[in-house]
């Protein structure tokens, strides 16, 4: 075990001298953090809380039914801006995806003689906004003709303003109170979602491309043709520099977390103890691929493309660039099944669902366990030339 310390005090060593790694430790996850957390920031908005989604409505001649309609967008999150006619839309605000909600003419007419009135919404938002929009405008419509429905036959009169006036200050006798179960109020974003996620891509990309790169340079050089004339066996030189690796994964995980509490304000949940066993596997994890990946690669150059391509692939599937909510069926499956997935479903389970530190044990072992078979496997497939 002394043998293996001295390794790896000499693997960090070298280590914290290179540029490339002081970079990538130091100076690039803030930026990361910035830069992610700003643009998933918007990834929840509407779907639980937040500002209200501007919306233009095209009518002519609404009638007494614009209020009514005003008033159940507004309570399915909603900002409407009624228009007479599209030409007056150019003041709407260009940063904003455009929504536009168009009614037939004399809409309060038509339904007072019984004709069929029609209305048609218009979106440039994305497929997963425009789905969740069109939902909020369906139930907006469906609860106005459900208040025509019951003022009509409510009022000996012809249906008006008034009538709908005293529709809605009646006491509603059955409330349906909606609400997500568990603690998490919405799907993590910005900062939240940002900052632990890019924290398990970087820990993997140094790993993979330092990590690997430094193996095969130290192959290339000789400096390992030199170690196997040494006292010293095979399994003693890989556990030096996979405690080498884990120490500059404590280094970048201890970093990272100092930057994205201080100055991104991050809150870790109830559980940070839990939080930094499960940084600690995924730690674990990454310096054992990088060394099985260091004993395959060839050449620095191998290594390197190599470890910035599974480091990519497997953030982005993983769900460390956005919140694996927002995504397809099956990406959704897919993180089920890779390691970075299992990390970042263990810390969102603790920091954003607050499930408790043993909702975490299982990715926890799984972690471990690919651990050690990357290891073992590194260890057979070391070569000293």
């Amino acid at each position: 075990m002394n043998k293996a310390l001295i390794i790896a005090l000499h693997d960090i060593r070298h280590q914290m001298r290179q540029g490339a790694t002081l970079l990538w430790v130091f100076v690039m996850p803030p930026i990361f953090f910035y830069f992610i957390g700003t643009v998933t920031g918007g990834f929840s908005t509407g779907m639980g809380g937040g500002a209200a989604t501007p919306l233009v409505v095209e009518a002519a001649s609404p009638g007494f039914m614009q209020q009514q309609i005003d008033k159940r967008l507004r309570e399915n999150g909603f900002e409407p801006e009624w228009l007479e006619a599209a030409a007056e839309s150019n003041s709407k605000d260009e940063s904003e995806p455009s929504r536009t909600l168009t009614f037939s003419n004399d809409l309060s007419d038509q339904i007072l003689a019984g004709e069929q009135a029609s209305a048609r919404y218009d979106t440039e938002a994305s497929s997963i906004s425009r789905n969740y929009e069109s939902i909020r405008i369906n139930r907006s419509l469906y609860t106005v003709l459900a208040d025509i429905t019951v003022a009509d036959a409510q009022t000996d009169a012809v249906l008006s303003a008034g009538a709908l006036a005293a529709l809605d200050a009646e006491p509603r006798i059955w409330q349906l109170d909606v609400g997500p179960a568990g603690q998490r109020q919405e799907i993590p974003s910005g900062f939240e979602q940002a900052v632990p996620g890019i924290l398990v891509m970087f820990t993997l990309l140094v790993l993979l491309t330092s990590g690997a790169s430094m193996l095969t340079i130290e192959r290339k050089q000789g400096l390992l043709r030199r170690l196997a004339s040494a006292p010293i066996s095979r399994a003693e030189i890989v556990s030096g520099k996979w405690f080498g690796r884990m120490a500059l994964a404590a280094l970048q995980v201890g970093v990272a977390i100092a930057i994205g509490t201080v100055v991104f304000s991050m809150q870790w949940g109830p559980d940070l103890a839990m939080v930094l066993v499960v940084l600690a596997a995924w730690a674990a994890f990454c310096a054992s691929a990088g060394l099985l990946l260091g004993s395959l690669a060839s050449t620095e150059g191998q290594a390197v493309g190599l470890g910035v391509l599974l480091a990519n692939l497997l953030a982005a599937l993983g769900g460390c660039w956005w919140p694996i909510e927002i995504t397809p069926q099956w990406m959704q499956f897919a993180q089920k099944l890779l390691p970075t997935g299992w990390t970042m479903d263990a810390l969102h389970k603790l920091i954003s669902f607050e499930s408790g530190a043993a909702s975490a044990l299982p990715h926890v072992a799984a972690l471990l366990i690919g651990a050690l078979v990357l290891r073992f496997l590194a260890i057979n497939r070391f070569r000293y030339e």
